[in-house]
C-alpha cells in the first residue's frame, strides 16, 4: 500500500520519535536500533496509553510508534487523542496484533504505518524512512486487506 502525501517539513533533520510500548525489553530493543541512526532523534519512551498522549502533547514528535495493547488506554484510543492534540504527528502502529479488524481499525484512524513487531528489525527502520517521505508502510506480514486510506 502506497499512497504518497507531503513529506515531513524538513527531511534535513533528525526525525523526532516518541516510542510507546509496555513491555521494557522491546521497548529498549526499539530505542538501541533507532539509536544507531543519525536520522532519528528520540524524544521519549513511555509505556502506557495515558502517558503517549501527555508525552506527544508535550513533545510535538514527527512520529510516534505506538503499541495497541497498552496499560490504561489502548493505542488505538491514544492514537486518536493524539491525531486531534498534535495533528501534525504521524501514528506508527508498532504492535503484535495482526487480526484484520484490528489493523482495518488502527489504518482507518489514519495512522501512517503498521509494523509487526516480529519484524521489526527488518522492517522498522524502512517504515519509519517511508512515513517520513510522506508515504504509508504496512508489514509485509499482513495481508493487504486494508481499507483505502483517505
Amino acid at each position: 500500500m502506497t499512497e504518497h502525501v507531503q513529506p515531513l517539513e524538513s527531511l534535513s533533520r533528525p526525525c523526532r520519535i516518541l516510542v510507546v510500548d509496555d513491555h521494557q525489553t522491546f521497548r529498549r530493543f526499539v530505542l538501541s536500533l533507532l539509536s544507531k541512526h543519525p536520522s532519528v532523534e528520540i524524544v521519549g519512551d513511555v509505556q502506557d496509553g495515558v502517558e503517549a498522549v501527555q508525552q506527544s502533547e508535550m513533545l510535538q514528535p514527527d512520529v510516534v510508534l505506538l503499541d495497541i495493547g497498552l496499560p490504561r488506554m489502548n493505542g488505538i484510543e491514544a492514537a486518536r487523542q493524539i491525531t486531534r492534540l498534535v495533528p501534525g504527528a504521524r501514528i506508527v502502529f508498532l504492535t503484535q496484533e495482526c487480526s484484520r479488524d484490528v489493523v482495518q481499525a488502527a489504518l482507518g484512524l489514519g495512522a501512517w504505518g503498521y509494523v509487526l513487531k516480529t519484524q521489526a528489525g527488518s522492517e522498522l527502520l524502512m517504515a519509519l524512512e517511508t512515513v517520513r517521505q510522506g508515504e504509508r508502510f504496512v508489514s509485509s506480514g499482513i495481508a493487504h486487506s486494508s481499507p483505502d486510506q483517505p
